[in-house]
């Protein structure tokens, strides 16, 4: 829940917003909206960049289970404010199971993977790994829509995945560890419910998208809550809080929201180009907010999947 949701992630459930029913509409270009789509798309790669030093924080204060648990609770109550506010009407009977599936893979599963992964691992070395995310998903659509990508989009999809792979066996003193395991766990969760979502965006603006998969998980979070409260310690503090708050309002929702926005009128392609930045912004805060120390081979990782998914984008086109 970029993406990510995140949110690292190829926030490709939203092509352009559509009326619930209606047929597919075009990029609302023109100078002064590509400027503000810009813009918008460029808040919502920074929201999601911040998401794994926010959880971070969060889980200074809070068991990897709650902190889970509240996101999606706090973020399902903005979304049902949103919809109820703009009276956006119910989704069709028909559009419930692919919502249950981006539900189960971007509100629940991706969130908890990521965060229990952040328990042992940097977010310096979780931004490298799930920086793999687009390719991923684009596999995934690749696989789900039964279309068939060159042999140069495999070629860098294949690389990106070595180079992730050897970065992390690397970090891990040469043997995948527990937090790897989520992570990739994470990778293949998101990347399933950003396909499914991606079929919905022929019918549902991606906000909505999201925003009714986050209602459908509220009285599962408000139950979590509840247990993992009762279970998990708990220590309240400024950054705790405020990591909360952060990856429920900005990387769970209202990220997302811009993001969608500008996507609708600068098109898919090039906010794609935007969000190439995602992992190395990550980089920076983990330092700046984290004080973690980058190994060498961070940065070179981050951007030799960034030159991988950039031959991937171009091999699509």
């Amino acid at each position: 829940m970029t993406a990510q949701n995140s949110a690292t992630h190829d926030r490709s459930i939203a092509v352009t917003p559509q009326r619930t029913g209606g047929a597919p509409t075009a990029p609302a270009g023109g100078p002064g909206g590509t400027v503000g789509g810009t813009l918008l798309a460029g808040l919502g790669v920074v929201a999601f960049s911040l998401t794994f030093p926010a959880t971070a924080w969060g889980l200074g204060s809070f068991g990897p289970w709650s902190l889970v648990a509240l996101r999606s609770v706090l973020a399902a109550l903005i979304a049902g404010g949103f919809l109820l506010a703009l009276r956006v009407p119910l989704p069709e009977r028909r559009h419930w199971g692919p919502l249950a599936v981006v539900a189960a893979g971007v509100v629940i599963g991706y969130p908890l993977l990521t965060t229990l992964a952040l328990t042992t691992s940097t977010t310096s070395h979780a931004a490298v790994v799930v920086g793999l995310l687009p390719l991923t998903t684009a596999a995934f659509a690749a696989l789900r829509t039964g279309r068939r990508p060159s042999r140069a989009f495999w070629g860098a999809a294949l690389a990106g995945a070595a180079v992730v792979i050897t970065f992390t066996v690397a970090e891990s003193g040469g043997a995948l560890q527990s937090g790897d395991l989520y992570l990739f766990g994470a990778l293949l969760a998101c990347a399933a419910g950003y396909t499914e979502g991606g079929r919905l965006a022929a019918y549902l603006p991606g906000w909505q998208v999201i925003g009714w998969a986050l209602v459908l998980c509220l009285p599962l979070g408000v139950a979590g809550s509840v247990v993992a409260l009762s279970l998990e310690p708990f220590e309240p503090g400024l950054k705790g809080l405020a990591g909360l708050v952060w990856v429920a309002a900005a990387s769970q929702f209202a990220g997302l929201y811009v993001w969608y926005r500008g996507m609708a009128v600068i098109g898919i392609a090039r906010a794609s180009q935007l969000q190439l930045a995602q992992p190395l912004l990550t980089l920076v805060w983990s330092v700046a907010l984290l004080g973690e120390r980058l190994s060498p081979a961070a940065p070179l990782a981050a951007v030799g999947v960034l030159v991988c998914i950039a031959v991937t984008q171009r091999a699509r086109s």
